[in-house]
């Protein structure tokens, strides 16, 4: 061989950017050939079973009922719709559950480093005993002990011959909307946009002059204020269907089923857990000299953890929080074993079981909750930007 080629091969092997497009180009090409050989072996297994691969299941018919829907919705309407059906009570336990859980283990870790020896010890319990204890456990727990013991229809808890809670679930009335309804919507979005306004003088007044408003009190009077008054001026525009027993069961009004309550309940009480450490951690990793010079300038413990404790410990909350929220609604999925109706168990389950499409309906299901993740992480990650602290 020339020298000159082998010394060229040399410099070219000990050369840091060649050697690593090298064995880039090498991975990549090795997880092509994985994936082609997947793909062929899939898609020789379907046509020697006779399965036919695509999309166009989504138009065939359901034939089959779901015990919630969101949206309109019988056996007549089609796979494709119960794709959307799924999808919208996954979000609704993971959206009440994000909601609940969050208020829940703020308390709890504030508890958890309170002054007061009872509370704090209680809260200790709280946390070691139900974060240790499985989701599933929980869920069965609240599903199988608690409320599948409440009475039959017949004889139901009753509160004000309005709401009524028996074993297939809480009854509530449905609002219905009459003459001057929209009106009402608009009173209300008025009263919205009056609160944003307000925060937004308050928050400037703050800054330029020091003095403080009373934002949230007033903020509560605007808003019952407008409903009530509002209620009233526009000739009661909300009608209410009250829940009637007829037979066996309670008809009209709004029906919760007791599967979304269970769930709900375990995947609140499990993640506030989390979120209570995670916040005891955050404001524990604010200097304790911060809470010397707020009882200096004469601040009380409100105003301390408002102003001063909560704004410095939300940059290290946040990011762990994050986490737990995508964990919710990927935990939400559990729903099947005790027969909620959530993506997975009428899409990912029953529509999988009568159509056969296996991939199609797998692949859209792990789409939808990697779409639900990346919008969380997106919209945590644009919050906690905006309340980093940024230094002068």
């Amino acid at each position: 061989m020339n020298p000159n080629n082998r010394n060229g091969l040399s410099r070219l092997f000990y050369n840091p950017t060649a050697r690593s497009l090298f064995f880039q180009a090498l991975i990549l090409g090795l997880l092509l050939y994985f994936v082609m050989t997947i793909v062929g072996n899939v898609m020789t297994n379907l046509n020697q079973r006779g399965i036919s691969t695509g999309f166009g299941f989504l138009s065939q018919p359901a034939g089959f009922g779901i015990s919630q829907t969101l949206i309109e919705y019988n056996e007549t309407f089609t796979f494709g719709r119960t794709f959307f059906v799924g999808l919208l009570n996954t979000l609704l336990v993971s959206f009440l559950g994000v909601i609940a859980a969050t208020f829940l283990g703020v308390v709890v870790g504030i508890s958890r480093i309170s002054p007061n020896w009872l509370l704090r010890k209680i809260s200790m319990v709280y946390v070691e005993i139900l974060r240790n204890i499985p989701l599933l456990l929980q869920i069965f727990f609240w599903y199988y002990v608690v409320l599948q013991t409440l009475p039959r229809p017949r004889d139901s808890l009753s509160f004000g011959e309005s709401i009524f809670i028996n074993i297939r679930g809480v009854f509530v009335p449905k609002p219905v909307p009459d003459a001057g309804f929209s009106f009402y919507i608009a009173l209300l979005v008025a009263a919205v946009v009056a609160v944003v306004a307000l925060a937004i003088w308050a928050k400037r007044r703050m800054r330029d002059t020091g003095q403080q408003f009373p934002v949230f009190w007033t903020s509560i009077a605007i808003l019952l204020g407008t409903a009530v008054i509002g209620f009233f001026i526009t000739g009661r525009p909300i009608m209410l269907d009250y829940p009637e027993l007829r037979g066996l069961n309670f008809r009209g009004g709004i029906t919760i089923l007791p599967e979304l309550i269970a769930l709900w309940f375990a995947l609140t009480i499990y993640t506030s857990t989390y979120i209570g450490e995670i916040v005891r951690s955050g404001i524990e990793s604010v200097s304790h000299g911060q809470t010397e010079a707020c009882r200096a300038l004469g601040l009380n413990e409100g105003h301390r953890m408002k102003l001063v404790i909560l704004p410095q410990a939300m940059r290290v909350m946040i990011p762990p929080m994050t986490s737990q929220y995508l964990n919710l609604t990927k935990n939400s999925s559990l729903a099947t074993a005790i027969g909620y109706p959530d993506l997975v168990s009428v899409f990912a389950g029953t529509t999988l079981n009568q159509t056969g499409q296996a991939i199609e309906i797998i692949s859209m299901t792990m789409l939808v909750y990697l779409t639900i993740s990346l919008l969380v992480s997106a919209f945590m990650n644009w919050f906690n930007r905006r309340v980093a602290l940024v230094e002068r």
